[in-house]
């Protein structure tokens, strides 16, 4: 995985609606430097990327004292997208003006057991209620922060779909570098496993919701033929051993396979027409392929082909940035996507890329669409300066 670059550290980018600052993690007053660096609020939200390296108890419980009254929020990483693109060791934060922005949160505390219909009816009331105390501005989002080692973002994300109405969602799963040991959202103070936050947030700015992916379903098919559905485990694939068949019809050992085979080599699903990624995370130690996302039995996995990361991403972020620059673009980038460019030699490119169109955000085990959990995946709000101020 890509190590920190070592460059200096930048402080809040000026001018800009949405405020960021960037922080080693183990610097001395971290947290109170990003005060700093974001300048003078107020600020309806601040949002912490954390990287797993740091001690994630500690960095919410300051930040809630030191933010105070302003609502802290946020997760773990596998990397961090920050001033310089892709980054590591770092704590990004993210404010969210009360000049353009208003907020509210739901917290679901327990992903084993969540009651969709209260959470659904906290989300309508929070738009209402920020409907009428800003009927001017127009424009909604919802963002997700889920713990990524749940297995819960497909149950979460299909359950709430009905009480999001015309509201677009994207979010990500938050990270522990390539440990997979533990992950965490931030709220109030506390760092939670298990755990989702969902932040609504109603503003003045034009905004885009977006998801892509760089992959090109390809001609090679298979089929899901024993699977534990709970676990994301796929035990057979063509009725055979699942890494053996999978490294079959790759042509490869299937003693050799990796985690860079897997984001090389990924698989979809079409749904409604579209295709998603379910990427590969791992394989067991009796050879099942373990999953980032919902698998099935009698699924049809459609192998992909990538495109040229860096050529892509210039391309989507260039539609975004069609009619007008976006001030902020807020992004959830898999961590497949990560190991892909490091793989082949992109990390450069693609941080260039990142830190020139003001992509901030964290590397993700999963991503969240609306309805839909995918993987490999880049998903995100572009966040466009009002017309008129």
């Amino acid at each position: 995985m890509d190590q920190a670059f070592g460059w200096a550290e930048a402080p809040a980018r000026a001018p800009g609606i949405v405020k960021t600052a960037f922080v080693q993690y183990d610097s001395a007053q971290a947290i109170k430097t990003l005060e700093r660096n974001l300048g003078d609020g107020p600020f309806a939200l601040v949002i912490l990327f954390v990287s797993s390296s740091a001690d994630a108890s500690a960095v919410i419980s300051e930040a809630e004292e030191v933010f105070a009254p302003t609502p802290v929020v946020g997760c773990t990483t596998a990397g961090e997208l920050a001033d310089d693109g892709y980054s590591e060791d770092k704590i990004v934060a993210i404010a969210m003006p009360k000049s353009h922005f208003e907020t509210r949160t739901v917290l679901v505390p327990d992903l084993d057991d969540f009651d969709a219909e209260n959470i659904i009816n906290k989300m309508i009331n929070n738009r209402h209620y920020m409907m009428e105390s800003s009927p001017d501005w127009l424009h909604e989002f919802t963002f997700l922060m889920i713990d990524g080692l749940s297995t819960k973002e497909d149950a979460l994300t299909s359950e709430l779909a009905v009480g999001l109405g015309p509201v677009p969602l994207f979010g990500g799963s938050a990270g522990d570098g390539t440990r997979f040991g533990q992950t965490y959202v931030l709220h109030e103070g506390r760092a939670r496993s298990n755990a989702a936050i969902l932040t609504q947030v109603r503003t003045r700015c034009p905004i885009r919701v977006f998801k892509t992916d760089h992959l090109v379903p390809a001609q090679r098919r298979m089929v899901v033929t024993k699977a534990d559905p709970g676990k994301r485990i796929v035990q057979e694939i063509n009725a055979e051993p699942a890494a053996r068949e999978y490294a079959r019809i790759l042509g490869k050992d299937p003693e050799q396979l990796t985690t860079f085979t897997f984001a090389a080599h990924p698989v979809v699903v079409q749904i409604g027409g579209q295709h998603h990624v379910r990427a590969i995370q791992q394989v067991a130690g009796n050879g099942d392929l373990v999953f980032f996302s919902a698998i099935d039995e009698g699924l049809v996995l459609t192998l992909a082909e990538p495109r040229d990361m860096v050529e892509h991403l210039e391309e989507e972020i260039g539609a975004l940035s069609e009619r007008q620059q976006p001030d902020t673009i807020l992004g959830c980038d898999c961590i497949l996507r990560r190991l892909e460019a490091q793989e082949k030699q992109k990390t450069r490119d693609i941080s260039d890329i990142l830190a020139r169109n003001h992509v901030f955000g964290f590397s993700t085990y999963g991503e969240q669409y609306n309805s839909i959990h995918v993987n490999q995946t880049l998903t995100g709000v572009a966040i466009y300066p009002p017309e008129k101020e």
